[in-house]
């Protein structure tokens, strides 16, 4: 792994994807998504918020995804230029394809400040017991290939309004949600299957981990999963 070159070639061993660890992503959850990568064998470089606001869209447009992945969403617009949301929202239409955990799905529509905006007019809501105090969670997650997995949720969204949806949250309303934006695939997660087996208590972590990489495979290779 090696971080995002500022300017000037592709980084040595081309990565097919661009994991962003700036400000406001949760170093543990950068962490998470790192050793789903690694196990699949999947390669990668990583961006932080200096390296993101210095590229062009012409140099996110040599990786085929962007992976933004949970902490503070607000944190992570605040470290964003504006012209490095508008170079994201214009790779990803272009042809870049986009993964969002959480923090990352929010970042997606119009939450917070300074959002890519990739889906216009979209803005996420907290899934339904964060209105009864509760931050984190086991939740079952329905999905549509009659799957039914137990998940670690922490402060992520129900993604109501756009896409098809994978998997649903036990209330009924969407937890993982895909579509196109231009030419380019997004999926999008409100839950962590990515989190490893410490954050989960006891909860089983091996076949959600699974899960985590059958995200990123689909948002790599443009693979519709099914959906209701």
């Amino acid at each position: 792994m090696v971080s995002l070159l500022g300017c000037g070639s592709r980084p040595p061993n081309a990565a097919s994807v661009l994991l962003f660890n700036g400000k406001g992503t949760s170093p543990n959850d950068v962490l998470a998504v790192e050793a789903v990568l690694a196990r699949g064998k999947i390669d990668y470089v990583t961006a932080d918020s200096a390296q993101m606001n210095a590229a062009t869209q012409a140099q996110l447009r040599r990786y085929r995804l962007l992976i933004v992945p949970g902490g503070n969403f607000n944190q992570m617009g605040e470290g964003l230029s504006v012209e490095a949301a508008s170079n994201v929202r214009a790779a990803v239409t272009g042809g870049l394809n986009y993964l969002g955990i959480c923090a990352g799905a929010f970042l997606a529509g119009n939450s917070g400040p300074n959002p890519f905006r990739l889906l216009p007019g979209v803005r996420f809501g907290f899934y339904s017991v964060e209105n009864q105090g509760v931050r984190k969670a086991p939740v079952w997650i329905d999905g549509a290939d009659g799957s039914h997995l137990e998940q670690y949720w922490e402060d992520g969204p129900q993604l109501t309004g756009w896409g098809a949806v994978v998997g649903k949250y036990p209330d009924g309303t969407p937890a993982v949600v895909q579509g196109e934006v231009g030419r380019g695939w997004i999926v999008l997660s409100g839950i962590h299957p990515e989190a490893p087996a410490t954050w989960r208590g006891g909860m089983k972590a091996e076949e959600d981990n699974r899960y985590a990489e059958t995200l990123v495979r689909a948002a790599l290779t443009r693979q519709a999963l099914p959906h209701y």
